[in-house]
C-alpha cells in the first residue's frame, strides 16, 4: 500500500522544530533544521538534550512519503524483525500504536529508538550514557506524536 502514496512536499522545519519539547533538568542545545525539496524532498529538525553523562539527540523527519528515505527503514520496522548479540540487541517493536525499531549496546551504553508515524515522519532517538533502553522510551513520551501525525 505505501507505494501508492504520492509524494509531497514536507512541512516547515519551523514546525518540526516546535515537535522537540524542552525537557525539565535536560539542556537543550539549539536546534538544526533543513528543508530540502529537489532533488530528494524532506525536512528534519534535531537537537541535543543533555542531563549529567546522559546525552540524547532527537531527530524529526518529514519523508514527504519519500521511498528512498522510507525503503531501509522498511526491513527493521517489520513484524517480527529481531536481532540479539553478546553486544546488545535490535528489534521491532510498537510505541504509541506506531511501528518502532528499538536498539541497544551494552559494551558503550547507547540505545537507539526509531519511531514511524503515518508512513510519512520519522522520530528518532539517539541516547549515550544509559543504563537501558527503558530512559529513551520515557524521553520519547514528551514528544507530541499526535500533533506531529496531524501535520500536512
Amino acid at each position: 500500500a505505501a507505494r501508492n502514496l504520492k509524494r509531497v512536499d514536507p512541512v516547515d522545519f519551523k514546525e518540526l522544530q516546535a515537535i522537540l519539547p524542552d525537557v525539565a533538568g535536560w539542556e537543550k542545545s539549539p536546534p538544526e533544521a533543513e528543508r530540502m525539496t529537489a532533488p530528494v524532498s524532506f525536512a528534519y529538525a534535531s537537537t541535543r538534550y543533555k542531563k549529567g553523562e546522559f546525552e540524547i539527540t532527537e531527530k524529526v523527519t518529514d519523508s514527504g512519503f519519500n521511498q528512498l528515505l522510507i525503503a531501509p527503514l522498511s526491513m527493521m520496522l517489520a513484524a517480527g524483525y529481531a536481532k540479539e548479540s553478546t553486544h546488545g540487541f535490535e528489534k521491532s517493536t510498537t510505541v504509541a500504536g506506531y511501528p518502532a525499531f528499538e536498539k541497544w549496546d551494552k559494551s558503550d551504553r547507547s540505545g537507539n529508538l526509531t519511531v514511524f508515524i503515518n508512513q510519512r515522519f520519522v522520530v528518532e532517538l539517539e541516547g549515550t550514557g544509559m543504563a537501558d533502553n527503558k530512559e529513551l522510551q520515557a524521553f520519547l513520551t514528551r514528544t507530541d506524536l499526535k500533533k506531529l501525525a496531524a501535520l500536512k
